[in-house]
């Protein structure tokens, strides 16, 4: 037997269904009918879960596996799948984060590099802010030599509506330290990340 366990604040959950009912309402739609009667309990309950990202906090996620290490090459999380809402129409934005950073006597779990990028994806955004929220919490938190961020994501507020450019792809970088002074590591850096390795 399937047993779905999911928490959601059940005020905020109810606040935000009443507020769907009178969207759905004012569109048009009857409220009442089948497909819809458990709709606004549904979207108020998704919309936790897309914006939980407010509830994390990133620093402390790297916090909880700090170790002192002396390496001091580039350590590359990439690839990392991101899911985020774009705060100008609510609409998702998807694609894919290259993480990197320079150890200067501290290295911190792999998956806490991609969890950073959750919490910061999981609230209203811009790709240019999520971009750079990452590189500064990883300088700040671990003070490495530098830090490299590149986000690639297609917008569905341009796929869906607008412009409607299916096929179209962002792209924005952030750096900080070496990845800013020195070419030859951010040009390795750019190499790995369009390299498939494994």
């Amino acid at each position: 037997m399937y047993t779905k366990v999911e928490h959601f604040d059940e005020d905020t959950t109810k606040a935000l269904m009443s507020h769907y009912e009178a969207i759905l309402s004012l569109l048009g739609e009857d409220i009442g009918r089948d497909g819809l009667k458990r709709t606004p309990e549904r979207v108020a309950r998704s919309m936790q879960f897309l914006t939980q990202g407010y509830n994390t906090d990133p620093a402390a996620i790297l916090k909880s596996a700090l170790f002192k290490e002396e390496y001091r090459q580039m350590v590359l999380v990439k690839d990392i799948e991101l899911y985020s809402l774009c705060e100008h129409h609510m609409l998702p934005f998807y694609g894919k984060a290259h993480v990197a950073y320079i150890p200067n006597g501290y290295i911190t779990g792999l998956s806490k590099i991609a969890r950073v990028v959750e919490a910061f994806a999981r609230r209203l955004q811009v790709q240019e802010r999520l971009t750079v929220q990452i590189r500064d919490c990883i300088q700040e938190t671990l003070n490495p030599l530098g830090v490299a961020v590149v986000i690639e994501a297609a917008h569905t507020c341009m796929q869906m509506r607008g412009v409607q450019k299916q096929n179209s792809v962002a792209t924005t970088s952030a750096f900080t330290g070496t990845f800013m002074k020195d070419l030859r590591t951010r040009e390795e850096f750019t190499r790995l990340i369009g390299v498939k390795l494994h």
